[in-house]
């Protein structure tokens, strides 16, 4: 066994060992859902036991993960540089789902007044504000979002954002459908979301 190997291995079986702690589960527990006796269990998380395919995907599955994520080993790119889009705020590759974005943006302005420029595009987001308070219109409905407060909505429902009285920032989460919608605008400096 290399010594990447070895230290993939221990890894495994560190993992192992925090979901089972962490879903306040007993050696017993857990052994008895994997078809295992405690003691085996026991000597598979100390590294005492040979690791078996067919048992790491037992305890995947009865640790509700999977076993791509058990065996896991990137954790090369921990910190994650953003991506700046000028005007458009920054934004942040999400290794883990690809089909999510997260981005940041600063509004200066007051939602647009006419629902002509409101957008409607197919996903769903999710945002946080971070700083100031944001105006959230959705169809003909108006949402103060104050600092540190959440809003998630389908974004087939016509909306804009815009900032109440000084600049506010606001952290976005798009899905896959979502994010094309916004990549597609024709006016990327529109106040739309």
């Amino acid at each position: 066994m290399t010594q990447e190997e070895g230290a993939l291995e221990s890894l495994v079986r560190k993992r192992i060992r925090a979901l089972r702690v962490a879903q306040g589960l007993s050696l017993d527990e857990l052994a008895k859902r994997v078809h295992l006796g405690q003691s085996s269990l026991s000597r598979i998380e100390n590294g005492q036991r040979r690791l078996a395919l067919d048992q790491l995907v037992a305890l995947a599955h009865a640790l509700d993960t999977t076993l791509d994520q058990l065996v896991e080993n990137t954790a090369d790119d921990v910190v994650i540089n953003p991506v700046n889009h000028g005007a458009h705020g920054l934004s942040w590759p999400m290794k883990g789902d690809p089909a999510m974005s997260v981005t940041r943006r600063r509004f200066t302005e007051p939602p647009p007044d006419s629902p002509a420029k409101m957008r409607a595009h197919p996903g769903r987001e999710w945002l946080v504000v971070l700083s100031g308070t944001a105006i959230l219109l959705l169809g003909d409905r108006r949402f103060r979002v104050e600092t540190n407060r959440a809003a998630e909505f389908p974004t087939m429902m016509p909306h804009a954002i815009g900032a109440e009285g000084r600049p506010c920032e606001v952290m976005f989460v798009f899905d896959r459908d979502a994010r094309r919608g916004h990549r597609e605008s024709d006016d990327p400096a529109d106040s739309g979301s």
